[in-house]
């Protein structure tokens, strides 16, 4: 049996904790790997407890202020504590000096976004560029330590490639659609009754938390075009966050995105659901006509998979990520043109045939990722690690 430990202890929200919560059961289901998950306890109360998963918490309740160096002063010693054979770490950061063969997961397209950096100087939010740029570093620097770097699309990886010029590997994230909607609980009260309420309008939905990756501000430029182009039929789009400062995960202002959906009239037309709750999602999905993410950087979007499966057809912005996501199950557009947005919108809102088309091809495209086949592809690589890293001792061992 080969012991794997996952440094996740920056798995608080978001992305890291959606991949721990559904890799877990996949590698309890293997009788054959033993895993160590090393997670803050908050994190550890959403994750299901489970066969052959163990969890170890921080000692340092201190240590989310400095998780970086958290981890390489303490991490090392949990790895060694555990006597696992190999490291995943699942953060975008390794662990300098590993006592043992190290997989990183790098997952952050922002350290490579030329239009983030931009985006953040035309914002003014030099405290934010300057800590990008020094993530930016510290990452690129794990890539160069790591064993073996893994992207979660080709196209992702091909972006790491070009910025590190190492070797990365593309293993796609996966998707279970018997687990998202296992949770048949239903959706608050307050909730259901703003989704009810817009029942005949053309419903366009975008799930994410406020940020300025997601281009939140050419969707609402869009929506007065779109609702020219729809003529008397209303239009809304449901967001899953709130357009107030504080209530998002990060240091994000959102005013800009506030005034802006004010100044262009359309705050009727702009429904904030706030958070929805992950096993919850599939109720707002088909509450929706159309998904749509004008995202400008991206690794993967494990939303253009969940609205696919729930038979959304997909407006997406040109990112090749997108593209390899959703293949011929979406229409794309310039990723900062509200005007290609809206027409790709109206186009969908004015040809079911197109919709149902779309629809169709989204579900069959989101049966092909799996997070059971993620987890082997990711076992596979530890085992190979481990066993290189054992024929090179015994090669040693020969030597006087």
């Amino acid at each position: 049996m080969m012991r794997l430990f996952i440094n996740a202890f920056a798995a608080s929200a978001g992305g890291g904790l959606t991949y721990l919560r559904n890799v877990i059961p996949h590698l309890s289901e293997r009788d054959d790997v033993q895993t160590t998950v090393l997670l803050s306890g908050r994190s550890q109360n959403m994750l299901p407890q489970t066969k052959n998963i163990s969890f170890m918490q921080p000692d340092d309740s201190a240590a989310t202020a400095a998780r970086f160096w958290f981890e390489q002063r303490a991490v090392r010693e949990y790895v060694r504590r555990s006597q696992a054979e190999v490291l995943l770490s699942a953060g975008n950061f390794a662990i300098f000096n590993s006592p043992v063969p190290q997989i990183l997961l790098s997952r952050n397209s922002l350290y490579t976004s030329r239009h983030f950096t931009s985006d953040l100087r035309d914002r003014g939010d030099y405290r934010l560029w300057i800590e990008t740029q020094l993530k930016a570093t510290l990452a690129k620097r794990s890539i160069e330590v790591a064993e073996c770097t893994v992207a979660p699309s080709e196209a992702f990886a091909e972006e790491l490639r070009q910025w590190t010029g190492r070797n990365i590997r593309a293993i796609h994230h996966g998707f279970d659609r018997s687990a998202f909607v296992a949770d048949t609980s239903p959706l608050p009260a307050c909730i259901q009754e703003r989704l009810a309420s817009k029942a005949n309008a053309f419903r366009l939905l975008f799930v994410s938390h406020y940020n300025y990756y997601r281009n939140f501000e050419t969707l609402f430029r869009a929506i007065p075009l779109i609702k020219r182009g729809l003529g008397s039929r209303e239009v809304v789009l449901f967001l899953t966050c709130k357009l107030v400062s504080g209530a998002n995960p990060g240091s994000y202002r959102t005013d800009f995105a506030a005034s802006l959906v004010r100044e262009l009239g359309i705050s009727r037309n702009v429904i904030e659901l706030d958070a929805i709750p992950y096993g919850q999602l599939h109720h707002v999905y088909r509450a929706a006509d159309l998904y749509v993410s004008p995202a400008y950087a991206e690794s993967f979007a494990h939303p253009l998979v969940e609205a696919m499966s729930s038979g959304l057809p997909v407006v997406a912005s040109d990112l090749s990520v997108h593209k390899e996501v959703c293949g011929s199950a979406a229409r794309y557009f310039e990723q900062f043109s509200p005007e290609q947005l809206a027409e790709r919108v109206v186009e969908i809102a004015g040809s079911p045939e197109l919709a149902a088309k779309l629809s169709k091809a989204g579900v069959e495209r989101s049966t092909k990722f799996s997070w059971k086949k993620h987890v082997e592809c990711i076992v596979e690589l530890a085992k190979n690690l481990r066993s290189t890293l054992t024929s090179f001792s015994e090669v040693l061992k020969t030597f006087p």
